[in-house]
């Protein structure tokens, strides 16, 4: 009985998969178009196996003329609708340039134009700030003065008062 197995080597230099099929699982030489694998021992880790590859065979180059190949002849129709189609390719490219540098300048200006926006914002919010914290100021020192105004008076009663019983008692 003769069964079939295959055997996949990986040939390490080449970095090909080859796999080769037989019928003959027993010793000996097993041949695939232009590659050989001879059975070795067979050892407890497994099977060894020779593999001889043929040699390869010669490139074909491909016949070139030895003068070159005649263009046809184009007409003046078909030259001039080739430059026409050339002219409106390079005036359709032109045109997308212009506008894509068109749209460039008018982001710049777009971000040119926010970052003064934001600025004056800024200074806006800084100069408003900057008047509360004055006037908080102003009106603070303006309550402390009454403040001490206020208790200045009292002082100068209570002298007073005092100046008046001194006098008084010096009298007396």
């Amino acid at each position: 009985m003769r069964a079939k197995f295959s055997v996949q080597l990986k040939c390490l230099f080449f970095s090909q998969n080859y796999v080769l099929e037989s019928s003959k699982p027993s010793s000996g030489t097993m041949a695939s178009s232009d590659i050989k694998v001879k059975e070795l021992d067979k050892r407890a880790s497994g099977q060894a196996f020779e593999v001889i590859l043929g040699t390869a065979a010669p490139e074909v180059k491909a016949d070139f003329p030895l003068s070159p190949q005649k263009k046809k002849d184009c007409s003046l129709e078909e030259i001039q609708k080739k430059l026409e189609a050339a002219e409106e390719r390079r005036k359709s490219y032109e045109a997308g340039v212009l506008k894509q540098l068109a749209e460039k300048r008018e982001h710049e200006k777009e971000v040119q134009q926010k970052a003064v926006e934001e600025k004056n914002n800024f200074s806006k919010m800084t100069e408003e700030k900057l008047n509360q914290k004055m006037e908080a100021s102003k009106e603070n020192r303006t309550a402390i003065m009454a403040a001490m105004t206020e208790k200045f008076k009292e002082k100068d009663k209570k002298l007073e008062e005092v100046r008046k019983n001194k006098n008084k008692e010096a009298e007396i």
